[in-house]
């Protein structure tokens, strides 16, 4: 199961680009609290204490009890934390908040346990994903999914139906690879192929610029 934690905010009457960098020039990180048929809420959370509770948690599936002000609680999900595109700083941050019984969907790391004995002998892991979409209540949300692999030989696969899943529900196929050991000539060719389809690419087309953003990587409507 998830660890269950405490996060306290504020709420902000303030909105707009001026307002959100003075909120972030005293410390604050601006964010906001939205949930099935409610209105979106506007708060502020301590920006030290804000990174140190995701330096401990895994950030996308842990539950968190947001107390907001004085009123009671609400069990939230951290939905998105908007970062500075070249700077360390959090810009904003989204919570969800969910009822507790109703199923949601979140996504829950894979963790690969141990050293193939295939890898020892030469060869290659290859991790195709490192974590899977699955849906739940609340409270049966896994911290993750763990997979001992240190038996694994070169050319042995790890496929989504052999992992411990438990009564979570998957939405992925379980034939799908979550990982791979694979001789080191596979991977020399694989790359050699995919430098040669990009200096083809190169030759064609020009990059694509995209400037959704402004220059301090703001988006314009806060």
């Amino acid at each position: 199961m998830s660890e269950q934690v405490v996060l306290q905010v504020e709420t902000r009457s303030e909105t707009g680009k001026g307002a959100v960098r003075r909120i972030r020039a005293s410390g604050k990180i601006p964010g906001n609290v939205y949930g099935h048929g409610s209105e979106s809420l506007a708060v502020q959370a301590d920006e030290l204490q804000f990174r140190a509770l995701i330096s401990r948690i895994s950030a996308e599936n842990t539950l968190i009890d947001l107390k907001v002000g004085d009123a009671d609680p609400k069990q939230v999900l951290i939905r998105e934390i908007q970062r500075h595109p070249y700077r360390s700083t959090i810009l904003h941050v989204d919570f969800f908040e969910i009822t507790a019984g109703e199923k949601i969907r979140v996504d829950v790391p894979v963790r690969l346990e141990g050293n193939p004995i295939g890898v020892r002998n030469g060869g290659i892991l290859q991790v195709i994903r490192y974590e899977l979409e699955v849906e739940c209540l609340p409270k049966d949300i896994p911290s993750s999914f763990r997979a001992d692999i240190s038996g694994m030989q070169i050319g042995d696969s790890l496929h989504i139906g052999d992992l411990d899943t438990g009564d979570v529900m998957v939405l992925e196929d379980d034939s799908l690879t979550v990982c791979t050991v694979v001789h080191p000539k596979v991977v020399a060719v694989e790359g050699a192929e995919e430098e040669e389809e990009m200096a083809e690419l190169g030759e064609m087309v020009e990059p694509e610029v995209i400037t959704a953003r402004g220059d301090d990587g703001e988006s314009e409507d806060e």
